[in-house]
């Protein structure tokens, strides 16, 4: 039992439990295993050290950075947002259909919320995003799309147009990395030999993006 609970509570919580809490498991499991076993779990799920402990693989895959990297290493004030965003998806047993599409258009869902509870104009969609007059759920989609600003950045010295087009192929490229497992820049130039993805896909994903 004592192994049982170390075991556990590294592996969910990424800390050692606490002198009382292996007694207490300890003197439950004695009493009841399967039942001390459960509890055990629902109280390490339950914690808000599991999202914090599990949301790190996750951020470990969008390439998390407070900052851009390279020369310049620009800072980013507010990408703690995102970070807090994933660690609530994971304590809130966020469904993963609905984790991905927040990331990657949650900017579409916030303008579609707007425009049901508003006359439905372009106009009125443009005041609300320069304004920032969003309810929470809009807000948490407009955060989620964070990972679309993650990665590695550094514009300076290059012409605008081509920064731009350096950041679009980093953005399909780590799309595919994080969702499909596979690479997508090579795919760009002729389609993959052995993953059934065309080159005509890595532009079909960079025409999503080009409006971002």
């Amino acid at each position: 039992a004592r192994s049982l609970i170390r075991r556990a509570t590294f592996d969910l919580h990424g800390l050692p439990p606490t002198p009382e809490d292996v007694e207490a498991f300890v003197a439950a499991s004695q009493r009841d295993p399967q039942a001390a076993w459960n509890d055990l779990l629902d109280r390490l799920l339950a914690s808000p050290r599991y999202g914090e402990r599990w949301g790190r693989h996750w951020l470990d895959v969008t390439r998390y950075a407070d900052t851009g990297g390279m020369s310049n290493d620009y800072e980013r004030s507010n990408m703690w947002r995102y970070r807090d965003y994933v660690i609530r998806a994971f304590n809130d047993d966020k469904p993963y259909d609905q984790f991905v599409v927040e990331q990657l258009a949650g900017d579409e869902l916030a303008d579609q919320s707007v425009r049901q509870r508003t006359d439905g104009s372009d106009t009125e969609v443009e005041r609300v995003q320069q304004s920032g007059e969003y309810l929470p759920q809009e807000a948490e989609w407009i955060v989620a799309t964070g990972f679309l600003r993650l990665g590695p950045w550094d514009n300076a010295m290059v012409e605008k147009e081509e920064a731009r087009q350096i950041w679009l192929d980093d953005l399909v490229n780590i799309t595919g990395q994080a969702f499909l497992s596979t690479t997508m820049r090579c795919v760009k130039c002729h389609d993959h030999k052995f993953d059934p993805i065309p080159t005509r896909d890595y532009y079909r994903i960079y025409a999503a993006f080009s409006t971002t």
